[in-house]
């Protein structure tokens, strides 16, 4: 090989580029990252939005994936500062009748609260939650051929179903309801071919290993991963916003941390017009409208269960989060959305001022949408926690354009890096051998527009260098 600056570059620092420039660098490689803002982090960045003192989470919040991603449990992150907390529950679910429904982190113990619908939870999750080790490397990866066929198999039976469909497997509204709330982080309607798959991905999880909160804010996991990084002697340079390829240093692999949209803007030039025709047609999904709080005191939930949950799902039953899912689909603002909330301020005191706390939410939304959703949305929160809107000292908003200009990854909104649906689910952005591999010699891209998709897991960084390696410099790494 000839002589450059460096082995590769990676251009973006969320998780997944953080992940793409460790891989790189654990190979023995010279590698820079570089982050066009000032601090790393992609959408893993924390701050006083609202009032002095309250820590808030600027995009994820709940870490149920990074906690239990197959790439980051090898890294040594709590040496680097990374503490997760766990809340008592996981997630709970609030109802109408003042009562919640809630997955706790035992399994058993979840199915216990479910009544009727005890043994067809069972059914379903024991084989998820005991196969979930086995086949995670590989759920959470390119289409390939797995390690364990039998136990992919039985998941993909299952996860391929439509949450609609899979949500008739419970005779309850209760359990239906819980189910419904996990398969919305789908983010795309419930009837859907494979929705059921992210609410089946999403309890497991939080069995296996809690939905976490990440102590001090989700900008610690970019921080470990970049302390990480550094002491194998990486590189990371801030303040570096790449428009073309050629204000890179040059390099044998460069690895974008982007979606098609910037990877046409800064390289397009250099990809073939098939490539870039199929680039120009990636789906972008659904956006989100979010919503900081400062709040006196706890929000004041009646049903007791959500005050001791990091996470909330608010949407009543299975069929208004889908009906509320299917407009926003279809373009239209629902008066009713499925609305994520996250408290980590009753469990890592460090968030906000003692006897205040520092809220997060967001609901769906069409992607490009500028509507202000607070009214709507807090509205949500009111009918479960009356007195909710009495205790807000201070609120901060963004909708799906300033989402999109704080991460240009988040295009018109969309949290996930394009739809991930039936037909861009093994198949982003691109239809290739590889989809981390360009049309052009050593660019690849290694965002959550590529398998397995959005969440913090780094997953898709990891695959991406681990393509590039084996292309580039002839290095095979070990499987996860």
């Amino acid at each position: 090989m000839d002589k450059r600056d460096y082995d590769a570059i990676v251009v973006g620092s969320g998780p997944n580029g953080l992940a793409a420039a460790i891989a790189m660098q654990q190979s023995g490689l010279s590698v820079l990252l570089v982050e066009g803002k000032g601090s790393i982090g992609g959408g893993l960045r924390s701050a006083e939005l609202t009032l002095p003192g309250f820590v808030h989470d600027v995009c994820s919040a709940i870490h149920p994936l990074a906690v239990g991603s197959p790439f980051f449990k090898t890294l040594p992150l709590a040496q680097f500062g990374l503490e997760f907390i766990q809340p008592d529950l996981p997630v709970a679910h609030p109802l109408d009748n003042g009562t919640a429904v809630v997955l706790k982190r035992s399994l058993t113990g979840t199915a216990e609260l479910l009544g009727a619908d005890r043994q067809n939870y069972l059914d379903l999750m024991e084989p998820v939650v005991k196969n979930w080790p086995l086949i995670a490397a590989d759920v959470l990866g390119p289409l390939h051929y797995p390690k364990h066929p039998i136990a992919m198999a039985q998941f993909g039976l299952q996860g391929l179903k439509p949450a609609a469909t899979l949500a008739k497997h419970f005779k309850t509204a209760e359990a239906q309801a819980l189910f419904g709330g996990m398969a919305a982080h789908a983010i795309q309607p419930l009837s859907n071919i494979a929705t059921a798959a992210i609410g089946l991905v999403l309890m497991s999880a939080g069995h296996l290993y809690g939905w976490p909160i990440p102590k001090g804010g989700s900008s610690s996991i970019a921080d470990a991963l970049a302390g990480y990084f550094a002491s194998i002697g990486g590189k990371i340079e801030t303040g570096f916003y790449v428009k073309r390829l050629d204000q890179l240093p040059s390099a044998h692999a460069v690895l974008f941390d982007v979606t098609p949209k910037q990877l046409l803007q800064i390289a397009g030039y250099k990809l073939s017009p098939l490539y870039k025709w199929q680039l120009e047609r990636y789906r972008y999904g659904m956006g989100v409208f979010k919503v900081d709080w400062a709040i006196d005191g706890n929000v004041p939930f009646t049903a007791p269960e959500c005050s001791q949950a990091g996470t909330v799902h608010i949407g009543g039953s299975f069929e208004e989060i889908a009906l509320s899912e299917k407009e926003v689909w279809k373009g239209q603002h629902s008066e009713k959305p499925y609305v994520l909330l996250a408290q980590q301020g009753l469990f890592d005191s460090s968030r906000a001022p003692e006897g205040k706390q520092a809220v997060w939410g967001y609901c769906h939304v069409p992607n490009g949408s500028t509507k202000d959703m607070t009214a709507i949305i807090e509205q949500q929160v009111e009918r479960f926690a009356p007195g909710f809107k009495d205790r807000i000292l201070a609120r901060h908003t963004m909708n799906t354009e300033q989402i999109e200009e704080y991460n240009p990854n988040y295009v018109g909104g969309d949290i996930n890096g394009g739809v991930i649906d039936i037909g861009q689910l093994f198949t982003r952005p691109v239809l290739r051998s590889s989809p981390y591999r360009t049309s052009a010699k050593g660019l690849y891209i290694c965002s959550s527009s590529t398998p397995p998709g959005g969440g913090v897991h780094g997953m898709c960084g990891y695959y991406s260098a681990k393509r590039a390696l084996k292309d580039v410099f002839g290095i095979k790494i070990s499987p996860l």
